[in-house]
């Protein structure tokens, strides 16, 4: 099961594998939430090749009418609209929360359709041994074709790289102007020095003396969870975010993979993450109202806390420093943003030997790869590599 959403009193809305299966759970909205995921989950794989790339003309004109009917809605407007069951709007509008966005703005339909249809198409999977698995797996693979990776290297400059015919930087616009740009022209840096972050994160990982003991029985079979109670208080608490301030009960993301990879913890133990947005830099610790959001829809939740370890967005920033004010998707995806990011030139600077290649590009962040691949095809394309 990819997702659970809670409700108070031990009710929950569930997102699963089949679209029926999922719509037979979702009472009245049953036929609606049908109509809506099916013909989209049916070509997934053009919808997403159609979605996942820079702005060109559509392969799949009718698909993406039909994908942007809806997406081009706010999430807040489009549950309320399609839906009348609690646990459907609410369902909705967790996942549409991954925008990290107010759900009353464009683009956030479009994030809730893009990830339901991914969890219907192809599951959330989760990586047996850890997430540093799909790192190993792509290391081992860059020097099995010859490459070589060096860390423990602070790069503060150009001078600091070998010699290079060309460059690609994995990161965001502030490192890329920090390093480079005396090498970029001015026009080039003011339209870097204009690219907007957006919230930060607060995240927490849990060693834990047994499942999290979830009311709703089906959050104990759920890979992720997200808690946050009804519609309204999802989009009370994004709103609070995007204004400056902390939610009292924020909107969380909770994932318990321990209960499906048992090398993440000793027999009989359990581990967890959760993360709430915050404010951009935000200072506030978040951990008591975290677990207070978790308590609420698992009681004895923490009595089951072992340890737990705490990362606020100034350490998120420090460990990558990417992660600008704790932001973890490279920048704000709002409209503006998301298919321009960070400037028109998108991967390629003014310099012709500089790319980048980060999630400061298109098409955003997330465990997709797509941000260096397009990268990489721009820089095979126009780099003056004879030269």
């Amino acid at each position: 099961m990819a997702l659970a959403h809670p409700l108070d009193g031990g009710r929950a809305g569930v997102l699963v594998r089949s679209v029926d299966a999922t719509a037979d759970g979702l009472g009245r909205d049953r036929d609606a939430y049908r109509r809506l995921m099916a013909p989209l989950v049916g070509r997934a794989g053009a919808l997403i090749e159609g979605t996942f790339r820079p702005v060109r003309p559509p392969t799949h004109p009718l698909l993406l009418a039909r994908f942007g009917l809806h997406a081009l809605r706010p999430a807040a407007s489009l549950a309320r609209g399609l839906f009348q069951e609690e646990a459907t709007r609410a369902l909705f509008a967790g996942v549409a929360a991954h925008a990290v966005l107010p759900l009353d703005r464009i683009p956030t339909s479009a994030f809730a359709l893009l990830l339901t249809v991914a969890a219907h198409a192809g599951g959330w999977p989760v990586v047996r041994g850890g997430s540093q698995r799909v790192a190993d797996a792509l290391a081992a693979e860059l020097e099995a074709q010859g490459g070589r990776i060096e860390t423990g290297r602070t790069v503060r400059s150009l001078d600091d790289l070998p010699s290079r015919r060309v460059a690609l930087f994995d990161v965001t616009p502030r490192q890329l102007l920090a390093i480079a740009g005396d090498r970029l022209s001015p026009s080039y840096r003011r339209a870097l020095a204009r690219y907007r972050y957006g919230p930060g994160v607060f995240k927490l990982d849990w060693a834990l003396d047994g499942p999290v003991p979830w009311q709703a029985p089906a959050c104990g079979r759920a890979g992720t969870v997200h808690l946050g109670g009804p519609l309204e208080e999802i989009v009370a608490a994004e709103a609070a975010v995007f204004s400056g301030r902390v939610p009292e009960r924020p909107f969380i993301i909770f994932a318990q993979q321990s209960l499906f990879d048992e090398t993440r913890a000793p027999a009989g133990k359990h581990t967890a993450w959760a993360y709430c947005h915050v404010p951009n830099g935000s200072g506030v610790d978040m951990t008591g109202r975290i677990e207070a959001q978790v308590e609420r829809f698992a009681p004895g939740f923490r009595d089951r806390i072992l340890a737990r370890h705490v990362m606020d967005p100034a350490a998120l920033e420090r460990h990558d420093a990417n992660c600008v004010g704790g932001d973890i998707g490279g920048g704000l995806t709002d409209l503006r943003q998301l298919f321009i990011r960070p400037t028109r030139r998108l991967y390629s600077t003014s310099d012709p030997r500089l790319y980048l290649c980060s999630s400061s590009t298109p098409p955003g962040g997330g465990v997709h790869g797509l941000c260096g691949a397009f990268a990489a095809r721009r820089a095979l394309r126009r780099a003056p590599w004879g030269s």
